[in-house]
């Protein structure tokens, strides 16, 4: 008797250890805008979740602020279907991401699916969205200099590994264009491009003409379209950052662009008023001056010996006023900034790089003492042509009124055309700086002569 029994209970044993375990659940309450609230469903700020509406459609949504019992949750795709009641189910692993280096030349979205429509994408880990933090003590310092294949800004903005930069500008300005040319002219490893918030005809068009196959072919592309919900932009510069951390660990030089950084504001910007945080500067609630920062310090040169994340960020300055809020914050945060003029783009100058308005906080750090100088001596006649350009324009000013003026009026032809540069044309940084040297020659000040002073009365004391 005991014998069968104990038979019973070990085939019983199988089947109880094959049941599945208890699946919890939480049930929608409330929709308003893009906000969901969810009760019954413990879950944690970050996390994301299922929630099933009518005729077999799921949403997923993340979890963004909770009050007392109640959970709020921002969709990441478009709200179809769903009504009250419906039934939420927390995701186990959706905060982690996929990244290794079978994601060069591919085409993701803010969730890491392919966009491309180049099959799945087999990657080599899949990595929490968020990486750690790296003591600013454990940092290697910014000492070596990046080339970017733009004439400019290798020669009078020189750009070090690790650094971050902003390029300030308005709509139509060419921002595109220079991300574009960077992509395939510079002498990094890899290009992580964020397209945040773009319109969709852009990112066609971003990645076919002005990436083109070479630029893509050592890039990964993450594209979060003007339509996509606020979480997903926000989570596309987050995985934008996240991939180039990944490649940074491995050792690897890393170019980041990312266009833009007002996007990311704006999304958070919509995800804070939506959960009621009070607006605080010109519509922006706090949290979107805290994100900035978090999300740039994660870019920079890792340990000493191992990677670098070089960083270009693109503001957009609405009205070209330059003391938007966000573009106000992002210069405090930035190693430096590069400003697009919409005038001289207007007169077909490019790239429109107001070198006047620009700088780059790194430069003497990364270069030598007679470039650093000469660069100097450049912005400062170009800097005296433009103070006199509409005395010169109307023709007021009279040849010889002013050394150093003539001296820029003398230049200022070679100098132009120093600065401008063909969408097709590459200028490497030991080139750039040659020409550099040749444009503007060092202007030696006139030994002072020792002239005899008059002394017609003839008194000594005079002399």
């Amino acid at each position: 008797m005991t014998s069968r029994l104990a038979e019973r209970l070990r085939q019983l044993q199988g089947a109880i250890s094959d049941e599945p375990a208890p699946e919890l659940s939480g049930r929608l309450t409330r929709m308003v805008g893009l906000t969901l609230e969810c009760v019954g469903c413990p879950m944690v700020v970050g996390d994301r979740c299922l929630i099933q509406g009518d005729s077999a459609t799921s949403v997923e949504a993340e979890v963004v602020g909770f009050e007392e019992d109640k959970v709020y949750l921002m969709p990441l795709t478009a709200i179809e279907g769903l009504k009250p009641g419906a039934r939420v189910i927390p995701l186990a692993s959706a905060s982690r991401v996929p990244v290794g280096p079978q994601m060069l030349g591919r085409v993701v979205n803010g969730a890491g699916d392919p966009l491309d429509g180049k099959g799945p994408l087999q990657a080599e880990a899949r990595v929490q969205l968020t990486g750690d933090i790296i003591n600013p003590l454990n940092r290697a310092p910014v000492r070596q200099s990046m080339d970017v294949g733009i004439r400019a800004i290798n020669a009078l903005l020189t750009v070090g590994q690790g650094q971050r930069l902003g390029l300030f500008a308005g709509s139509g300005v060419g921002k595109s264009m220079l991300l574009g040319m960077m992509t395939r002219f510079t002498d990094a490893d890899i290009t992580v491009v964020g397209l945040i918030g773009e319109r969709g005809r852009e990112v066609k068009e971003f990645i076919e003409d002005i990436l083109g196959d070479e630029g893509l072919a050592r890039s990964v592309v993450v594209a979060a379209p003007a339509d996509d919900s606020p979480l997903m932009r926000l989570r596309a510069a987050m995985l934008t950052t996240r991939i180039a951390e990944y490649y940074r660990d491995q050792g690897k030089r890393v170019l980041l662009l990312m266009d833009s950084l007002t996007r990311y504001a704006q999304a958070q910007r919509e995800i804070a008023l939506a959960v009621g945080e009070p607006p605080a500067t010109k519509g922006y609630p706090p949290s979107v001056f805290a994100k900035l920062p978090q999300l740039v310090e994660r870019t920079g040169n890792g340990r000493p010996g191992g990677g670098s994340i070089t960083a270009f960020y693109t503001v957009l300055t609405e009205g070209d006023d330059q003391q938007d809020p966000i573009a106000d914050a992002a210069r405090a945060i930035l190693d430096g900034h590069i400003v697009l003029s919409r005038r001289l783009a207007e007169e077909g100058h490019y790239p429109a790089i107001d070198v006047e308005a620009s700088i780059s906080r790194v430069m003497p750090q990364v270069t030598d003492s007679e470039h650093f100088s000469r660069a100097q001596r450049f912005k400062q006649v170009y800097s005296r042509y433009q103070q006199a350009r509409d005395l010169i324009s109307v023709g007021a000013y009279v040849k010889g009124s002013d050394p150093e003026t003539d001296f820029a009026i003398q230049h200022i032809g070679n100098m132009s055309q120093f600065l401008q540069q063909g969408l097709n044309e590459s200028a490497p940084l030991t080139e750039a700086i040659e020409q550099l040297m040749a444009v503007v020659p060092e202007r030696r000040s006139p030994e002072r002569r020792k002239t005899a002073v008059p002394n017609p009365a003839g008194n000594r004391d005079n002399v």
